[in-house]
């Protein structure tokens, strides 16, 4: 039997030769010539272009999980509503949120957080199961509700396979990390490790493989193994799970799209890994012998909390948008996205709004490497009824060599559905607790981008949301060669970037920055 015949097993255990880099922190913030690895080029720009210039601070909304408000590369850079009076229960700006000191929660209550949901799949086969139930009810509809259910009982199936078999990979590496007799093996003992069972060859295969990317065996374990473990079990438990449903927390009207007064002011929430990870890669504290830089040095970040562990709701996205302009956010990052959105015009009428106050909505492509030219990806630009967000920024990731292996392979991407690619592997960047770590993602691009077009607008405060957007596209840094991503059965095919994104190219700061300065 072969372990990894599951291709969900594969993808989250087998990361294929495109994220096999050495962890440089700081990459995505170096110059290709200068440095050899494909960032874009900000230390270059600060150096050489921002030298003695004046910027002013500029409001950036992280529409997200949650943020570590005590990290201490980001506590100095975090936004505050100086209209507000931290901790004594009124609303003293009237803006209907009380307390809202850093943002607002928009998953939570006086009753507590969010911290798992469903996937938007499994929301709508449990309210199809309600409709269909009473053999009489209107049949309009239920092509599409078994479809669905298809779609969902498919899902369950390969998450609870896959589950089973990272649980057997765990096992069958234990015995093999025991028959060593050593607590924190290296690649030269894996590699050295005799075997005649052919799924030891294959784990002994990967996991010396995979000890390039990590100091030593432990971190390999915790951040490849165990995160597969724990992100199949949440699938499993919650996300798939069509008797698990806790958003009575919320205490909203859930029914109401159009409601926008609920939530708390906890913008940490229980687990604010990924949003403190997204913070700081757009604007963590520069140079002051802490953690990481961010790509921008004078920002305010507003954390905006309304995304779980499980699809984030159209309501809750909408209501994080309208608030974020309505406390003054410029630039918007929106490391999420779903493939179906039930009340999408709402966020539709969320983003019209943002659009008309001159903001810039940066959002990541996804991690399912396909085609969003053909595969639906929400949010996305593009109205209900015609029309698309002009200043709206879609984003794949990039990896640090200039080779075949440059666009990541998980990324999503597509020749008119996304803009540009920018650094999304191996990231170094601040997580909960004053801790850093490296992650991988479409997540992990779109702040870049963020950081790049509040580094514009800070230094170049009369350009218009619109004018920021056309800088970075205009400035990308071309590839020509050939690059290679997956096709649809997961076999490798060459391409060229040109095919993978309006822009054929990696933003770069330095040649963004030289642009804007031509701009009147």
């Amino acid at each position: 039997m072969n372990i990894f015949k599951n291709a969900a097993i594969a993808a989250a255990l087998l990361l294929s030769a495109s994220l096999v880099h050495a962890q440089i922190p700081n990459w995505q913030n170096m110059d290709l010539q200068k440095d050899s690895v494909f960032g874009i080029s900000v230390e270059k720009a600060y150096n050489e272009l921002l030298k003695d210039k004046k910027s002013k601070p500029v409001v950036v909304a992280i529409i997200d999980s949650g943020i570590d408000t005590a990290h201490e590369d980001l506590k100095s850079v975090l936004w505050v509503n100086l209209k507000e009076k931290r901790g004594n229960g009124k609303d003293d700006d009237k803006n209907h949120y009380i307390d809202d000191i850093n943002g607002w929660d928009f998953i939570g209550s006086a009753k507590g957080n969010v911290d798992y949901d469903n996937l938007e799949l499994t929301r709508l086969v449990r309210a199809g199961k309600a409709r269909f139930a009473n053999p009489s009810a209107d049949t309009n509809g239920l092509y599409q509700y078994k479809r669905l259910l298809d779609k969902y009982e498919d899902e369950l199936d390969e998450a609870k396979k896959s589950l089973y078999g990272v649980s057997r990979f765990k096992g069958m590496l234990d015995t093999m990390v025991a028959k060593m007799n050593k607590e924190n093996p290296t690649a030269a003992d894996f590699q050295t490790f005799n075997t005649d069972n052919p799924v030891e060859s294959q784990i002994k295969q990967i996991v010396s493989q995979q000890l390039l990317r990590y100091p030593d065996y432990k971190s390999f374990k915790e951040n490849e193994l165990d995160r597969a473990y724990d992100h199949f079990k949440e699938q499993v438990d919650y996300q798939l799970n069509l008797d698990y449903d806790n958003r009575a927390i919320v205490g909203d009207n859930y029914a109401n799209p159009e409601e926008h007064y609920y939530g708390n002011n906890d913008v940490t929430g229980p687990d604010a890994d990924h949003g403190t990870h997204v913070a700081g890669i757009i604007g963590a504290g520069r140079n002051n012998n802490l953690g990481i830089n961010g790509v921008a040095d004078n920002v305010l970040l507003m954390p905006v909390r309304a995304v779980p562990n499980g699809d984030e709701r159209d309501k809750d996205v909408a209501n994080a948008l309208r608030y974020a302009v309505d406390n003054g956010a410029k630039v918007i990052n929106m490391s999420f996205g779903k493939p179906y959105s039930p009340n999408k015009k709402v966020v539709d009428d969320a983003v019209k709004y943002a659009m008309s106050k001159d903001v810039l909505l940066v959002h990541a492509a996804g991690n399912d490497g396909q085609n969003t030219d053909s595969v639906a990806n929400y949010p996305n630009r593009t109205y209900l009824g015609g029309g698309t967000a002009e200043a709206w920024i879609e984003v794949g990731a990039s990896g640090p060599e200039d080779d075949e292996s440059l666009p990541a392979s998980f990324s999503n991407y597509g020749k008119t559905a996304v803009d540009v690619f920018a650094p999304g592997v191996s990231i170094y960047s601040s997580i909960p607790g004053s801790k850093y770590d490296y992650h991988d993602g479409t997540s992990m691009a779109a702040p870049v981008v963020t950081g790049l077009a509040a580094l514009i607008r800070s230094y170049y405060p009369k350009l218009t949301a619109v004018q920021v957007k056309e800088i970075i596209l205009k400035s990308v840094v071309k590839v020509e060669h050939s690059v290679t991503i997956g096709d649809e059965n997961g076999q490798p095919k060459e391409t060229y970037m040109e095919d993978l994104c309006r822009t054929g190219g990696v933003v770069n700061a330095y040649k963004a920055l030289q642009l804007a300065a031509t701009y009147k």
